[in-house]
């Protein structure tokens, strides 16, 4: 049985997971590792210290799925759906642009994490670990040999990466030498935009009075998008507090991007309250710098991921070889799958 390692518990790699387990369960053995301490990636779920039955999504903020992919994603959307991961946005948007005709907006009412923990649960067996921070990769015959920081190495017969590209860049051991010029011009290609994100949260006895749920903002220097998070995805109740997501521009992330989250906050919170005055004082806030928010330019000419060594397996996905959104990361990691059910 061969051991694979996917590095990633993002959407990417948790879906990766799903399908190996459910179509070639008895042929391998499924560890996923993930540098931080829970599931989710860029699909990240915040709790209040106060009450963790109080949420804010500090990632993404809701599910568009285009005529497109809502037809050849069915399956995925239909099985969110069913399980009561997925609910059809019903909330006001103010300055939403639809992009396209017959879109259609799903909302998480446990938080958009919920949709990573979904396909981790459905992986069945597999073994996930956090804290678990990949530096090295060697070739070692027909086998990979992995260290992660502050803990033993391990061999695996096949590795999938599916953390950001700069990540995958900076990785120690054998795997630059393996990247030929190509490949390696194409990863160097890719791009980020970056941003702020604050969470806010409440007394259940605090009022929020604004008219919408979540609303889009052209008109500040620092702040492109609110949500009243709990309202956004119809999950109001009078025993939990509110919830407050806050991004900023992605101008004002990139130019503040190498500064301390400490010195950040402040400034994202005045032109917050600039622009909501009498807002209730929170009872807690989170401040997260997305480095690495969304793609602004993917791998060209990328048939959804890039294999870097066939023998032994070394294969790399995310929304970097796709398209920066839900549908970019399950069609990546459909693509990492065929590669292996191909190979083992």
């Amino acid at each position: 049985m061969s051991r694979v390692l996917i590095v990633g518990a993002g959407l990417t790699g948790s879906v990766c997971a799903c399908l190996l387990r459910r179509e070639m369960q008895n042929k391998v053995k499924v560890v996923v590792w993930d540098k931080s301490r829970g599931a989710g990636g860029r699909m990240s779920t915040s709790r209040s210290p106060a009450d963790s039955s109080c949420i804010a999504d500090l990632g993404a903020q809701y599910i568009s799925a285009t005529p497109h992919y809502a037809r050849i994603h069915h399956s995925f959307y239909e099985e969110l759906l069913a399980h009561g991961v997925l609910r059809p946005l019903t909330s006001s948007v103010e300055g939403m642009v639809s992009r396209e005709e017959g879109l259609k907006n799903y909302v998480t009412p446990t938080g958009v994490s919920s949709i990573v923990k979904h396909f981790l649960t459905e992986s069945a067996g597999a073994e996930v670990c956090f804290d678990h921070h990949v530096t090295h990769i060697y070739r070692r015959g027909v086998a990979w040999e992995v260290h992660r920081k502050g803990g033993a190495t391990e061999q695996f017969d096949v590795v999938v990466l599916t953390m950001p590209v700069p990540q995958i860049l900076q990785l120690q051991g054998d795997v630059g030498d393996l990247l030929g010029e190509g490949d390696r011009g194409r990863l160097e290609e890719v791009s980020y935009s970056s941003r702020y994100a604050l969470g806010l949260f409440f007394s259940p006895s605090a009022h929020i009075d604004v008219p919408w749920a979540a609303t889009y903002l052209s008109n500040s220097p620092c702040i492109r998008f609110i949500a009243v998070d709990d309202r956004k995805r119809s999950a109001e109740s009078p025993d939990c507090g509110s919830s407050m997501v806050v991004h900023t521009s992605v101008p004002f992330g990139i130019r503040h991007l190498e500064k301390d989250k400490e010195e950040v906050q402040p400034i994202i919170l005045e032109e917050l309250n600039k622009l909501l005055p009498g807002l209730p004082e929170p009872i807690s806030i989170k401040c997260q710098k997305w480095r690495y928010s969304q793609v602004s330019t993917s791998v060209p000419d990328c048939p959804g991921q890039v294999t870097i060594q066939t023998e032994p397996l070394l294969v790399c996905g995310g929304d970097a070889f796709t398209h920066s959104n839900f549908d970019g990361c399950v069609e990546s990691a459909l693509r990492v799958f065929d590669v292996l059910k191909a190979s083992l």
